[in-house]
């Protein structure tokens, strides 16, 4: 595979990122310009971050079919095709959440953040990337690839409802949504362990065990922000929740992981369905 070169600054790479429609290519041209930044950081002369012109939605494949979320098929986890069918979700949350990361640095760098932010979220959409590319990965072990299947139409809905809140997207992407992931991911490692696929458990497990970093990266930065505008965290947390995230959070949570990225259970469970709002 051919990868484009680099761009000269950090918002131009997360630009050109969003702009790739191609899985695959997307991510390697995702792994190389983590990598240009790294060595530009290891040798003390930071890449500029510079400004971008990010899109509205970044660009996808021709497939998969995306879907309303009514409209996309019921999996049967206990059957092959339900294990493919959940593969097939995994890896299309796993790609969004490429270009979530890169979005928010192209999005907001009119914001003064240390370099310690770009930092973080470099790391995880290069992490991102990994995790789109194992699902990719088992769904060929299985016959199939990313595409195969409709997938859900609503996953840029939170980018675009927070593209000018840096805050409200620190609240509900990685606090909301990703920490959901930490939620459900040990239920689908045992959906594969009952089947004995060895391959989908390793590959999330690692989803797992770094899906936690990208989690606390959005707690520090969220308290980061906090602390400089003297907001009381778990107060602006739950109003930007209530503004941005259509819906209540579903437990059961995973109160061990969720304190492990930093996210106490009283930002959480005052949000939770059949909590008194």
């Amino acid at each position: 595979m051919i990868v484009q070169p680099v761009p000269d600054s950090l918002a131009a790479c997360a630009e050109a990122v969003l702009r790739t429609p191609d899985g695959r290519a997307k991510t390697a041209f995702a792994h190389a310009c983590a990598a240009a930044w790294r060595a530009s950081r290891a040798a003390d002369a930071p890449m500029p971050l510079g400004h971008a012109a990010p899109p509205d939605h970044p660009a996808r494949p021709p497939s998969p079919e995306l879907l309303s979320p009514r409209e996309v098929p019921k999996r049967k986890p206990g059957t092959p095709a339900g294990r493919i069918a959940l593969l097939h979700a995994v890896a299309h949350i796993e790609l969004n959440a490429v270009d979530l990361h890169w979005d928010i640095i192209a999005r907001f760098t009119d914001t003064p953040m240390p370099l310690g932010f770009y930092d973080d979220w470099v790391q995880a959409a290069d992490e991102e990337s990994k995790h789109f590319n194992l699902m990719c990965d088992c769904l060929e072990v299985q016959g199939s690839h990313y595409g195969a299947l409709p997938a859900h139409a609503g996953m840029w809905r939170a980018a675009s409802d927070t593209a000018e809140d840096l805050m409200g997207r620190l609240a509900v992407v990685p606090m909301v949504l990703e920490a959901r992931g930490l939620d459900v991911t040990p239920g689908m490692i045992e959906i594969f362990r009952k089947a004995g696929d060895d391959g989908a458990i390793a590959a999330l497990e690692v989803i797992y065990g770094e899906e936690v970093h990208h989690v606390a990266y959005g707690s520090k930065w969220f308290h980061f922000l906090c602390g400089r505008s003297d907001t009381d965290p778990k107060e602006a947390f739950h109003a930007l929740v209530q503004r941005y995230f259509h819906g209540a959070l579903k437990p059961p949570f995973n109160e061990e992981k969720r304190a492990e990225a930093g996210i106490p259970p009283d930002f959480y469970w005052p949000l939770a369905e059949g909590a008194a709002r």
